[in-house]
């Protein structure tokens, strides 16, 4: 149930794509087609050129692209200068049933009541955070993994709803604010503070043990990557210094992930932040900064733990904590030590 008081999230769908159609999941029947008229704006159905679309929100839901959203839409032509010209499509929706789109695509839900719980908390308290931080913007969060993963009507189930109805308006606050409670996949034994990844620290995301998250499929990883890969990598992040000889961890964090990474090439050296390492070769092969590297024939291995950035809530943690018997405020006071959980919200989604 949402009520007409409930904070409304503002949902980027899709950006940069010329064309998007727009249609009744039950029947699969096209209800419009939109797509950008360059410098002008859009068009619909082949029709005169407006400079936005809008379908309001209706009891029955719509499909765009094979998404099914709930809540209204809105179609605006994008681009820039240095960006071409697409349509930006955005899902205007209330806040609990974005989350009912978003929970089940960052925690399986067979992870029982409690681990859910948190994440349910967690999530919405990161909603509501990012719709105040980006009031002015066009829109609030993305439904890729910028921000959390939404997948509209497909991700709603059972285990999803009980765990918003047990948790209903609950956030995280910290001195009066929802907090900006960011979380990952497992942190390989020591979540990292906000100050040692992002540079900026928050008194709430500090660096904190994480004890018996070894059911993580990467709790344990390898990726092995050649001299030439590793090489272009650089090139597209840093300064090109050809193929690369050896590579060394210059810096480490406190909670011992990288931070600095120095790479010897055949035309030089170079020093770069392990983040922007990892970016270049893909999160799906650097799974983690947590990792060590290693010389091996053909070029080398990196062998790392954990999955993600290892700031706030480790989710393989929290299903660690839930099956020992936690309860989900005990789980979020670990990892989000200073912070309470509040239900009071106002009307822009703060916590009075």
């Amino acid at each position: 149930m949402t009520t007409d008081a409930e904070p409304r999230m503002r949902v980027l769908l899709f950006e940069g794509r010329d064309e998007i159609a727009v249609s009744d999941p039950r029947t699969t029947r096209a209800i419009d087609r939109v797509s950008v008229a360059p410098g002008q704006g859009l068009r619909v159905n082949g029709g005169p050129v407006v400079p936005v679309w809008r379908l309001s929100g209706s009891p029955g839901p719509v499909e765009v692209e094979g998404v099914p959203v709930r809540g209204g839409l809105e179609v605006v032509a994008s681009g820039g200068p240095d960006r071409p010209p697409g349509l930006m499509v955005i899902n205007d929706v209330p806040l609990e049933l974005y989350l009912a789109g978003s929970l089940a695509r960052e925690m399986y839900g067979s992870w029982g009541p409690e681990a859910l719980q948190a994440q349910a908390v967690a999530s919405r308290t990161y909603a509501l955070q990012q719709r105040e931080a980006r009031r002015d913007e066009p829109w609030h969060v993305s439904a890729g993994t910028q921000s959390q993963v939404y997948a509209g009507m497909d991700a709603e189930a059972p285990a999803v709803w009980a765990a918003l109805a047990a948790t209903r308006g609950e956030v995280l606050a910290y001195e009066g604010s929802p907090i900006l409670a960011v979380f990952h996949s497992s942190s390989g034994g020591r979540t990292a503070s906000a100050e040692e990844v992002w540079g900026q620290a928050r008194d709430y995301l500090v660096s904190v043990e994480v004890v018996d998250e070894w059911d993580s499929p990467d709790s344990y990883w390898r990726a092995p990557v050649s001299r030439t890969t590793l090489g272009r990598a650089t090139a597209a992040v840093a300064e090109d210094v050809g193929e690369i000889v050896r590579v060394r961890v210059a810096k480490r964090s406190e909670s011992g992930r990288a931070t600095r990474i120095e790479l010897v090439g055949e035309r030089g050296t170079v020093s770069l932040a392990a983040r922007q390492l990892r970016s270049a070769l893909g999160e799906s092969i650097l799974k983690s900064t947590l990792f060590e590297v290693r010389e091996d024939e053909g070029g080398f291995v990196f062998v790392g733990a954990g999955s993600g950035h290892g700031v706030g809530m480790s989710q393989w943690g929290a299903r660690a904590m839930a099956r020992r018997g936690d309860d989900y405020r005990t789980i979020l006071s670990a990892f989000y030590p200073g912070t309470t959980i509040t239900s009071r919200l106002g009307a822009r989604g703060e916590t009075r």
